[in-house]
């Protein structure tokens, strides 16, 4: 049986707007699909648009956000190795993957939403009918991806992603260059959510979305499933 292979894409951006903080992307939106589908045979390939080693928000890796994952993730120094050699995303060809999964945390919301790369690579999976999944802030890269009639690629289709009222209570609301809910709903998205923090993915044909952390794990099962 042949492998199946997919492409995980990380944001390189590390500064949250201008607070002086760092961002980058969330481990748990990492780990969490990356164990769930490598355990059952997935190859998967890391790239990034400026390659090498992503940022992680340094917030991810803080003892209150520790699951079984992230501290498999922390023992794991092949993964770490792997993490570190990122490819560049103009390098990466969508032909050679049978999907491609977003990790979120804030640092996608400032590079990966605009970068041309990434909406070439998005609107080539979708053009040739491969699932396309995010988690978290990881459907902000949806903004400026079109269809092939030039509609928003999300337009009509059932999405989610991190809450207006998630963005508040981690007291970003403005810092981010925009609020992933209201860009899915000004994109014509058929949006929708669970309670703040809950579990909560949704699929529409080669879409798969989940609204935040603890929706990763069910994003790469849904993924998977659909893989298979």
């Amino acid at each position: 049986m042949r492998t199946i292979k997919i492409l995980f894409v990380l944001t390189s951006h590390d500064q949250l707007g201008d607070t002086g903080e760092k961002t980058g992307f969330w481990i748990e939106e990492f780990a969490a699909p990356f164990y769930y589908l490598k355990d059952r045979g997935v190859d998967i390939v890391l790239a990034s648009p400026k390659g090498g080693q992503p940022p992680i928000d340094p917030k991810s890796a803080s003892a209150e956000f520790q699951t079984l994952d992230t501290e498999r993730f922390n023992q794991d120094i092949e993964t770490q190795e792997l993490l570190a050699k990122t490819l560049k995303l103009s390098e990466v060809d969508a032909a050679d993957y049978d999907a491609v999964f977003y990790p979120g945390g804030h640092g996608p919301l400032w590079d990966l939403s605009k970068d041309l790369h990434s909406i070439n690579l998005i609107e080539s999976f979708y053009n040739h009918e491969k699932p396309i999944a995010a988690v978290c802030h990881a459907p902000g890269v949806f903004r400026l991806v079109k269809k092939p009639d030039l509609t928003p690629l999300v337009e009509g289709s059932k999405v989610t992603g991190f809450t207006n009222g998630e963005e508040e209570g981690v007291q970003l609301t403005d810092v981010v260059p925009f609020l992933v809910e209201d860009m899915l709903k000004a994109n014509g998205g058929i949006y929708s959510k669970a309670e703040d923090w809950a579990p909560y993915a949704v699929e529409d044909g080669l879409l798969i979305t989940g609204q935040n952390p603890a929706s990763s794990e069910k994003v790469a099962e849904l993924l998977w499933n659909r893989l298979n």
